[in-house]
């Protein structure tokens, strides 16, 4: 893999002889595919990275119960209720054993929340739009869940071990999540009526292009994706995965009768893919700067909620603290 980037002429790796003695061997290590651990050595920006890609993922995962939890006081039903808010606890789950992961790589997880809660630390784009009908969760569950499974299937598979062991137990919960997402709009654009088939039509219509830029800037403008690549914590490229979900997802939406609002979709049998509109980055760099339908409330309500659940911190920090005195008396 490493030599492979380097002779491809990515200006973003170095070659081996530009690499000091250590970072050789730690380089070795990961072309031999062996797993790099907490108390082993690692390039600084080795370990910058896995900062900010794990706690970017963390973020995501808690910032991203916020669209569904809009839903749970509406869900159609008691088990459809019942199914949402398994799901968000889930989701919460796995913030925890992210921020449990970045906290290896010598971080504070309350460094981490501060980063997020002043605007400084990244979360997904996609969940900086809004949900506006149930349709919505459907899609979350189908597009959202589903871009995320096909980009984090071969984490569990990255260099770094913890990391790696975390994303197992992530990655089966979220496959799950698509299939209840695909169950539900399966019920509406199947047995449902034409008002819901239209609600799930106009929900693909907006999720859709968002979805699809979940994988990041195109390879040619991804500024980390090499680097990340060559240190196997990345093991396919952002338009490789991308081209993954387009044809993973095209009979599916096939089947539920909707269509995706892409005029240059179609089969391409010479490459064996799906060809697909270009994706409109613009509206990618704006809601990263901050300026999407729903950055400000999603950062309002992790504000407001940290700040109620104050007592709670403050509450176990002191019964910690307690405990520990009667154990050294």
């Amino acid at each position: 893999m490493y030599a492979q980037l380097v002779e491809t002429g990515v200006t973003q790796v170095k070659s081996a002889e530009q690499l000091s003695g250590a970072d050789q061997a730690f380089q070795r290590r990961i072309d031999d595919g062996i797993k790099i651990e907490p108390k082993d050595w690692m390039p600084e920006a080795y370990r910058k990275t896995l900062v900010r890609q794990i706690s970017q993922h963390a973020h995501s995962e808690i910032v991203g119960m916020l669209p569904e939890g809009n839903w749970v006081t509406r869900a159609p039903s008691l088990k459809r209720k019942a199914i949402l808010l398994a799901k968000i606890q889930d989701e919460g789950g796995h913030g925890l054993y992210l921020y449990s992961a970045a906290e290896t790589l010598g971080v504070s997880r309350d460094d981490l929340v501060d980063d997020l809660l002043a605007g400084k630390a990244k979360y997904s784009s996609i969940f900086n739009y809004p949900t506006l009908n149930w349709a919505d969760i459907g899609m979350i569950g189908w597009l959202v869940d589903g871009s995320a499974i096909i980009n984090q299937i071969p984490l569990c598979r990255c260099s770094y071990g913890p990391y790696a062991r975390a994303m197992v137990r992530v990655c089966k919960e979220e496959s799950f999540h698509q299939r209840q997402g695909y169950d539900l709009l399966l019920a509406m654009c199947k047995d449902g009526t034409p008002e819901q088939k239209e609600m799930c039509q106009d929900a693909i219509n907006r999720w859709w292009w968002p979805a699809l830029m979940m994988f990041g800037p195109s390879d040619a403008e991804s500024v980390n994706s090499a680097q990340s690549m060559a240190w196997k914590i990345k093991l396919f490229s952002n338009d490789d995965l991308r081209q993954k979900m387009v044809d993973q997802t095209v009979p599916q939406a096939e089947y539920l009768g909707l269509t995706l609002p892409d005029p240059d979709l179609k089969w391409n049998p010479q490459r064996g893919h799906y060809d697909f509109g270009k994706i409109d980055w613009s509206e990618f760099q704006e809601v990263l700067k901050g300026n999407g339908p729903c950055n400000r409330d999603r950062l309002k309500a992790r504000r407001d909620a940290h700040a109620k659940g104050a007592w709670v911190r403050d509450a176990l920090s002191a019964y910690a603290a307690k405990k520990e005195a009667r154990a050294a008396a």
